[in-house]
Parts: C-alpha cells; structure tokens; sequence
C-alpha cells in the first residue's frame, strides 16, 4: 500500500492528464484553493476515477499554497497505515511502471527518498532535475535536493523526520525535507531511468518569469514575499 497524494491549483489541463495517468490507483487529491468552476471539475473526476478529493477550503482559511498543512496531515495519515507516503504534483505525468518502481527502490536499506526524473515531452531531463543530465542511467544516490515532483517518502524517514517541525513561514518544503532526511542518515534516491514527464509551474504561471524574466521574479519574490523556500 502506497498514499498518493495530489496537491492541485487549478492548472486544471495538466491535472487531469496527471490523474488519469494514475487511474487504478488509490489517490487523494488535495484542491488547493482552485476556483469553484475547477473545483467543481476536480470533484466530477476524483468520482469517475474512484479517487478522495479534499478541499482545503474546508480545513483552512490560510490562502494557498498550503503545503505545510498537506504535508503534516498526509503524513500522519501514512503512518498511522504503516505505509510510504507519495507526491505527484499537478504538473507530472507517470507513466505505468512509475509508481511500482520507486516502491521497490524505497523498500531498500537506509532510503529516505526516492523521486523520477523529470523530462519534457521529448524526453529530455529537465527543471528540476537539470543537474542529473551527467548522471549514468539508473538509481543515483544524491545529495542534490530533490523535488515532491514526483517523489515516495518511506515509512521510516516519516516516522524519524517530524513534519510538525517545519518553519510556518515557509511556502515550500523539499528542499528543508531532503536535508532532513539525509541528516537523519537516510539515502535519498533519484531514478534517472524512471522518467515522468513534467509541464514546470503550471499552476502558478507567474514562475515562468524565473526563466523568461529573473530580475522580474526575483523582485516578485523578495518585495512581495512570494515562493518562500
């Protein structure tokens, strides 16, 4: 048994190619503040596909993103099943053998983390995992961050890595979570032959900038308080 959790806002193109993709499998999808229109869209396909949908309107008034709140709740949920716990984010497609293949990685000794490369719809290695383009094929311990792109977390680092712990004023945790983990003397694992294809930044289009416009992001970024790491 493995947690399949989807955080989406709207995006809500790539979130049905990314939860089809996952059909047949137990899946929660974690409606982060998506208008009513893509909300009433992401309920009409978690009940076709069988999959749990929360909105987190209903648990929160703090304005998205709400990662930290996913995070804590998602966890617990894992362990109290005694079992790992997986992100695919709204802008990832798996592909069939995906999930299987990161569940068999994380049941060896010491993994902490285990995600799938991502690659463009070529199938070239891209954003965020650029870095592993020089890595030979197969699964590559890293000291790199790795990205909730795609990404299984086992039963033992949630149970020794406290997501309680986290820094509230934080918008984004995978970095902060790859260092604990690794500090906790967990191996974190990226399948560089287990690729997902990944559409960056579609629920927030304003990321874009980080590559068309930097000076405009990292403006955005500091005087508005945005994508806080």
């Amino acid at each position: 048994m493995v947690h399949i959790i989807m955080p989406v806002k709207d995006s809500i193109e790539t979130a049905e190619m990314a939860l089809r993709a996952l059909e047949g499998h137990a899946v929660t999808i974690w409606n982060d503040n998506s208008t009513a229109e893509n909300t009433a869209r992401l309920h009409a396909l978690a009940e076709e596909l069988h999959f749990d949908c929360i909105d987190v309107a209903d648990l929160t008034d703090h304005p998205s993103p709400n990662y930290l709140l996913l995070l804590q709740t998602m966890r617990q949920r894992a362990l109290d099943t005694h079992a790992p716990l997986l992100i695919v984010e709204s802008d990832v497609v798996v592909q069939p053998d995906t999930i299987d293949r990161l569940i068999h990685e994380g049941r060896k000794a010491k993994v902490g983390m285990v995600a799938a490369v991502t690659t463009n719809e070529e199938g070239a290695i891209n954003f965020p995992y650029a870095y592993a383009r020089r890595y030979a094929k197969g699964a590559i311990e890293t000291h790199k961050r790795l990205s909730f792109c795609c990404t299984l977390m086992t039963e033992p680092m949630l149970e020794t890595v406290d997501f309680n712990n986290l820094d509230p004023t934080k918008d984004w945790f995978d970095v902060t979570i790859s260092k604990l983990s690794r500090q906790s003397g967990f191996r974190n694992i990226l399948c560089t032959d287990t690729p997902v294809r990944h559409y960056p930044h579609s629920s927030r289009p304003w990321k874009q900038l980080k590559y068309t416009n930097p000076l405009l992001y990292y403006w955005r970024k500091l005087t508005q308080g945005r994508d806080k790491i």
